[in-house]
């Protein structure tokens, strides 16, 4: 299987050499489970697109520091291509600005949240089981980094989970679209740096119940399964 990865930002340069570009972190996860992928990136950022839709099996959008009502002609771009491979119901995975943009562009809606930042490790509870689902926990456990929140969801999503911080955390369209508000590919080193970095603005409550949150245990390697899973279906 072949995925073609929409990359929507750059990690900061200092920290490339430790953590890689945001594709990197997705081809290192992903890679874990299924060792027989293959991956094409694309930098919509920079207007990089397939020329064939079909060039690859599936799609993945990756976070951004971007949101995604801003007007920026690439973000509106980036909706045209989420509602192509919609209407021709390809295989498509969103995490965070992924998972955001989706909804923005198929007739939800997304906002900055009321209820601030959300960093650290948060616990999103699944409210019904997929069948792409191990069947285990319905907790999951997961890094997150977003402001912004899906406020609306799309005609005909399912919202399969949620936690009292993000109702709309994860989210099914068809067969063909799942989304995620977290983020499995994040290591947590890799969220104490943005914390860090993000101190002042996201402030010192927000940054002491992050930080600690990082004593437990992250679930990125079971949502790179599901993933899998859903993209295999």
């Amino acid at each position: 299987m072949k995925i073609g990865i929409l990359k929507t930002d750059a990690v900061r340069p200092d920290w490339v050499p430790e953590f890689g570009e945001y594709p990197d972190m997705f081809v290192g996860l992903l890679g874990k489970v299924g060792p027989d992928l293959e991956f094409v990136v694309y930098d919509v950022e920079e207007g990089v697109y397939p020329e064939d839709i079909d060039e690859v099996d599936a799609y993945l959008i990756t976070g951004s520091k971007s949101s995604v009502y801003e007007d920026k002609p690439w973000i509106g771009v980036l909706m045209d291509f989420v509602r192509q491979l919609h209407a021709r119901k390809k295989k498509l995975v969103g995490i965070c600005f992924g998972h955001q943009i989706v909804a923005q562009a198929l007739g939800g809606r997304t906002e900055k949240s009321h209820k601030g930042w959300g960093q650290g490790l948060h616990t999103h509870t699944f409210v019904e089981t997929p069948r792409w689902h191990d069947g285990g926990s319905p907790d999951l456990h997961i890094l997150v980094s977003h402001q912004d929140q899906v406020v609306s969801n799309p005609p005909g999503a399912r919202v399969l989970a949620s936690s009292d911080f993000c109702e709309n955390a994860v989210v099914q369209l068809g067969d063909h679209i799942l989304t995620f508000q977290g983020h499995p590919e994040f290591l947590p080193a890799y969220s104490r740096e943005i914390m860090g970095y993000r101190r002042e603005l996201i402030g010192e409550e927000v940054y002491a119940s992050g930080m600690a949150s990082l004593s437990q245990a992250q679930e990125g390697e079971r949502v790179a399964r599901w993933i899998l899973n859903f993209l295999k279906s």
